[in-house]
C-alpha cells in the first residue's frame, strides 16, 4: 500500500508553551492534547488528530544545525485554501517577525517563517490544476524560483479561489 500523506510532525523545541503560543497565535493551531513539556495541535482546518506535535528539551537547547553543518529537516510546509488566507498569514508573520521570505514557484506561491526556536516552515498555496496553463508550467520551468507578489497574484486568480490539494499538475489519462 503506498503512503497517500503527511499525518502529522513532531518537533523538538526550547519552550512549549511558546511554541503553543506562536503556532496558535499566528497559523490558527489549537491544542488538542497538552502534558507538561508536551503539546498536539491541530491546524485549524484539518480532520487529524492532531498536526503537529510539540516536545520541549529546555533552554539550553542548541540551533539545530541541519542544513549548515548536518543533514535534518529544511521545513514543512502547510497549505491554504485561498491566497486571501496566505496574506492574512503573512501580515500575522509579519507582525510576529517571522517571515523570513516569499517565493513564486509558478505552480505554488509561498512564504516562509521562522518559528520561535528558528524552525523553519513555508506556508503556500497551490494553483488549481483547472486554472494551469501551458505558459504558467513553461514559466515555472525556465525561473523556479521567483519572488512573489502576492497581490498581482490575488489580482491575477482571485482572492477567494481555492486551492488545488498536494500537488496541482494535471493527471494525465
Amino acid at each position: 500500500m503506498p503512503v497517500t500523506r503527511l499525518n502529522h510532525a513532531v518537533l523538538y523545541v526550547r519552550d512549549v508553551e511558546r511554541s503553543v503560543a506562536f503556532y496558535a497565535d499566528v497559523l490558527g493551531f489549537r491544542t488538542k492534547a497538552a502534558f507538561p513539556g508536551a503539546a498536539f495541535l491541530q491546524a485549524s482546518g484539518s480532520t487529524n488528530d492532531h498536526d503537529l506535535g510539540l516536545f520541549q528539551i529546555g533552554a539550553a537547547a542548541g540551533d539545530s544545525g541541519a542544513g549548515r553543518s548536518t543533514v535534518g529537516l529544511y521545513h514543512l510546509a502547510w497549505e491554504v485554501d485561498t491566497l486571501d488566507e496566505l496574506e492574512r498569514i503573512g501580515r500575522a508573520l509579519a507582525e510576529a517577525g517571522a517571515l523570513v521570505g516569499a517565493s513564486d514557484h509558478g505552480t505554488t506561491k509561498a512564504l516562509y517563517a521562522k518559528d520561535p526556536d528558528g524552525i523553519e516552515f513555508e506556508v503556500s498555496w497551490l494553483l488549481p490544476a483547472d486554472l494551469l496553463t501551458e505558459e504558467i508550467l513553461a514559466e515555472a520551468r525556465r525561473k523556479p524560483t521567483q519572488a512573489l507578489n502576492l497581490g498581482a497574484e490575488i489580482a491575477r486568480f482571485g482572492g477567494q479561489t481555492k486551492g488545488g490539494l498536494g500537488i496541482s499538475i494535471p493527471v494525465s489519462s
